[in-house]
């Protein structure tokens, strides 16, 4: 029985966690998408939730990483800023209530409809929205290794993205002076 049966919350005919084509929060995030054709609403919405995630790695999302994650869902996703907004404030909220159970889930999605170009242009997207705040913290690092394993790329792609961040990630930064 799925948490959202169990508390009352998915009807009989909603589908269990890994069933259908798509999951539960995509499905959520698309209908925000009506205008757009459906897989590529799918691929917006699996994008957007998987940017809140890594925003999210820290168990906080801060001002600064939400407006990044508005500017590229706008930019890859083509969305006019209202809509953005509207889908990066679901994802967020999809990913503090179901994270847990829909991380993996969303990002397989992401990776069925995504292109390589599409996976390494997510990576990318994912230390920007990290380093919003001028620092990529360890736990933000290890959820976007995770996601680029979960993508299937290779370790090497995961480090090519990364050494363009390198003077955010905050294991190699300077410790402030008191």
């Amino acid at each position: 029985m799925s948490i959202l049966k169990f508390l009352g919350l998915a009807g009989d005919d909603a589908p269990a966690a890994g069933e259908g084509d798509e999951t539960q929060t995509v499905r959520k995030i698309v209908d925000q998408l009506d205008n757009l054709e459906r897989d590529r609403a799918t691929f917006v919405a699996s994008f957007a939730y998987v940017l809140s995630r890594v925003a999210h790695a820290d168990m906080k999302i801060s001002d600064e990483e939400t407006r990044a994650m508005e500017k590229i869902v706008m930019e890859h996703g083509g969305l006019p800023e209202e809509q953005a907004i509207i889908v990066v404030q679901m994802a967020k909220t999809q990913n503090v209530l179901f994270g847990g159970t829909e991380n993996y889930l969303v990002t397989r999605e992401f990776n069925r409809l995504a292109s390589r170009e599409d996976k390494m242009q997510l990576i990318d997207c994912l230390f920007a929205v990290s380093a919003a705040d001028d620092s990529i913290s360890s736990a933000e690092n290890n959820v976007i290794r995770q996601i680029a394993d979960e993508l299937l790329l290779e370790h090497r792609d995961f480090i090519e993205v990364r050494t363009r961040f390198r003077d955010k990630l905050a294991v190699l930064q300077k410790p402030d002076e008191a």
